[in-house]
């Protein structure tokens, strides 16, 4: 017992001290510490992307660290002063958290692109990211020095003090990261020039310049009216009684060509479609690597074969085009919403609804798309052109994706955590969810074979591809110039009733043969102007697929 007493009394004076530690440092150290927390504890992704291309060099990495904490230094010392050191901290702390754990997990890079992705990702794609992995690195990368941080005390100067001393620090930093990179500057010169990539692993820098990047870009430029194309729009007479043509886009989500088998997948994740005689496009490619840049894209005159970031998000889409030739158009959307395709004209969003059978939790299966298409489409008379915005191959919860009777491929991965499962696992869910999507575009085609007060057609193509694990990816949204061809290798397919072919005078046996040839999401846009036959300055007949197999 007298041994006991003594052991309380120094637990107890441990703790008073613990209490009553508060030291005192300078807002430049704080920030030189956190630098190098940022720098050794948060880029376990850079380090290993930058020393496999110097492997067990030394020097290299003591100039590659110098560079890397001088460059967080002088970015915290412009932004970080003593009244709004700690707030900022603690968000950062928080910020890189997330950021640390969702690159580390599935190998993501943090470039602009991939930020907007994550800016526009809605409450429900939010919520299924949010696993109980999230709890060690916001206990590591956040709590444990966001606590130090409040109890360290910020010395007081004076402001002419203070600007000196932050003056001092940071032409310090510079000549440190600057004598660092002149250290090895061959090689670092090297890495940024063959690896550029590997940029976007330097967190959190990567993901506040991303930042700022996007608030640019967000401004006011795109608060204004979209710019009109194509005001000459017009469709082409059509001779007295023709049906009205109903043409309906299917935009799929990350469904990658890989896995399709109508493009000779080991497994048969297409049976239903192999039956309708839809006509397949298995060399087909993307114009990004994600939702946020490809959507936008396929719809603009522009494309990738023209890319401008600027002038397709501020210029109007191909849908705005066909309203103005008279063929009205419908947005159905069981996803994040157009991406500015659609801004002005109707959508329908149906990922809310709560339709027994189809929706539960707060989700919809995709055949929510297909309720109700035809009285839809009979509201407004004439040619019509609607889109179907899937949920599709959504990841990581591709488990998600397909009602109970589609889980053909077992076992498979049930939950978003992709890192509690084996890769067998993630593709197995991930081809249950193309059987589904199979199914769903089998049950539109039979929709629109019922409309027969209609010539009709359906047009399928995903948006982008998704890694499962190769080279240790997975997802999407990687940098377009390094994406991997998982990423951006797409399923395209065409179906057309006898009547819509005919009337457009459509060689059929000529498109299918076209269709082994190469063709990507530039195509999409004169190809539908062609297709329903509307006469503009914007269409390009050189990327028309239909151009030469048709009347």
């Amino acid at each position: 017992m007298s041994a006991v007493v003594p052991r309380l009394r120094l637990a107890e004076l441990s703790w008073s001290r613990l209490r009553s530690w508060r030291p005192m440092i300078s807002s430049e150290m704080l920030i030189l510490l956190s630098s190098v927390f940022f720098a050794l504890a948060c880029n376990t992704l850079f380090w290993r992307s930058a020393m496999a291309t110097h492997p067990g060099g030394v020097v290299f990495a003591v100039s590659l660290f110098a560079l890397l904490v001088s460059v967080h230094a002088v970015l915290l010392g412009l932004l970080l002063w003593r009244w709004n050191a700690k707030v900022l901290l603690t968000v950062l702390f928080i910020s890189t958290a997330f950021a640390v754990h969702y690159m580390n997990s599935y190998n993501v890079y943090l470039d602009a692109d991939m930020l907007r992705n994550v800016l526009a990702t809605d409450r429900k794609e939010s919520g299924e990211l949010m696993t109980a992995a999230l709890l060690l690195p916001l206990f590591g990368y956040a709590l444990i020095p966001t606590l130090m941080v409040w109890r360290v005390r910020i010395g007081k100067r004076s402001m002419g003090r203070a600007l000196l001393w932050r003056g001092a620090f940071l032409l310090g930093v510079v000549v440190v990261g600057g004598a660092g990179t002149m250290a090895s500057f061959q090689d670092i010169a090297a890495l940024m020039r063959n690896h550029r990539e590997v940029r976007y692993l330097a967190t959190p820098i990567n993901y506040l310049i991303a930042l700022k990047q996007n608030m640019s870009s967000a401004s006011p430029l795109h608060k204004q009216p979209k710019q009109a194309i194509g005001t000459d729009a017009k469709a082409l007479p059509r001779a007295a009684g023709s049906k009205p043509r109903l043409l309906v886009l299917v935009v799929g989500e990350t469904v990658r060509a890989q896995n399709w088998g109508l493009n000779g997948y080991t497994r048969q994740t297409t049976p239903e479609l192999s039956q309708t005689g839809a006509i397949n496009f298995p060399d087909m490619h993307s114009c990004g690597t994600s939702t946020e840049v490809s959507l936008p894209c396929m719809f603009s005159p522009f494309g990738r074969h023209d890319y401008d970031e600027k002038n397709i998000r501020t210029h109007q889409s191909l849908l705005h085009v066909l309203e103005k030739a008279g063929i009205s158009t419908l947005w159905r959307d069981n996803q994040s919403g157009c991406k500015g395709v659609c801004d002005g004209l109707q959508i329908q969003r149906l990922g809310d609804e709560n339709l027994p059978g189809l929706c539960a939790d707060g989700r919809c299966m995709d055949e929510i798309l297909i309720n109700d298409l035809a009285a839809q489409v009979r509201t407004k008379p004439g040619d019509r052109v609607v889109v179907l915005h899937q949920l599709g191959n959504h990841g990581p919860s591709y488990f998600q994706r397909y009602p109970a009777q589609f889980r053909q491929f077992a076992p498979t991965c049930d939950t978003p955590d992709l890192g509690t499962c084996s890769r067998d696992q993630i593709v197995n869910s991930y081809d249950n969810a193309i059987r589904y999507t199979d199914h769903f575009l089998s049950r539109t085609i039979a929709t629109l074979r019922g409309m027969d007060d209609y010539d009709t057609a359906m047009i399928y193509l995903s948006d982008h591809g998704e890694s499962l694990g190769e080279k240790g990816l997975y997802l999407h949204g990687m940098p377009y110039a390094i994406a991997p061809e998982e990423q951006t290798r797409v399923p395209m397919l065409m179906w057309f009733s006898q009547g819509f072919a005919s009337d457009r005078g459509l060689n059929l046996q000529c498109l299918r043969q076209r269709a082994s040839q190469r063709a990507d999401h530039d195509n999409l846009f004169p190809s539908v102007l062609g297709l329903m036959q509307v006469s503009s300055s914007v269409y390009d007949q050189s990327r028309d697929v239909f151009a030469g197999c048709g009347a």
